[in-house]
């Protein structure tokens, strides 16, 4: 297996005593892992953070073998780890990326929306620019692996707080129970320090 593309690093877990193990988005082959050789290193954790943009090549004898990954920073989002409400929103985008989506099945469409509400929180002044693309993206994830609509249907381009935070607590309901259910604490406790800091932001 041979792949090089543009990707989205989405989780990274140490292995090892310096490695790393990387899952990506990609936008033809989806969701990737690799190992990452000295991926722990002072040099590589800027690079390897979730929500950055990389040129990722993957490398393995096997398809059933964990391939090696090496990467080049393209568009680093490190910034705005100091905002917290950002920096929340980044964590739980890839963190429900990295854990829904299913490996090796290409999907352009997921990729740029991955990528659109990504850069959504990047360029917004204030989360009021992005929460609406948040819930969307959740919606689209919900929707590719093959759950119901929900009250995201009714989300307009100018929806306000109630209705955002409305649809927000209906795509979560529908995530814990049909996606998380056995990995609450694991996952989606990313999302819960997300909609906890939105709560306080629109109180």
């Amino acid at each position: 297996m041979h792949v090089r593309a543009r990707a989205i690093i989405c989780a990274v877990r140490a292995h090892g005593e310096h490695g790393a193990i990387v899952r990506a988005l990609t936008p033809d082959d989806g969701l990737l892992a690799g190992y990452v050789r000295g991926g722990r290193s002072r040099t590589m954790r800027p690079v390897l953070m979730p929500s950055n943009v990389v040129v990722a090549e993957f490398r393995a004898r096997t398809e059933d073998q964990l391939a090696g990954l090496t990467v080049e920073l393209v568009h680093s989002r490190a910034p705005l780890m100091s905002e917290p409400l950002a920096a929340a929103a980044l964590d739980w985008a890839t963190a429900l990326s990295a854990s829904a989506l299913p490996e090796g099945l290409g999907d352009a469409p997921m990729f740029q929306a991955l990528e659109g509400v990504l850069d959504a929180i990047e360029a917004a002044p204030s989360a009021r620019g992005w929460a609406r693309a948040l819930v969307l993206f959740e919606a689209l994830v919900l929707a590719r692996l093959g759950l119901g609509p929900s009250a995201t249907a009714r989300l307009d381009d100018d929806a306000q707080w109630p209705a955002i935070l409305a649809a927000l607590a209906d795509t979560g309901r529908q995530l814990d129970a049909h996606i998380f259910a056995e990995r609450r604490v694991d996952v989606m406790a990313a999302r819960d320090r997300l909609t906890e800091r939105l709560k306080r932001t629109v109180a």
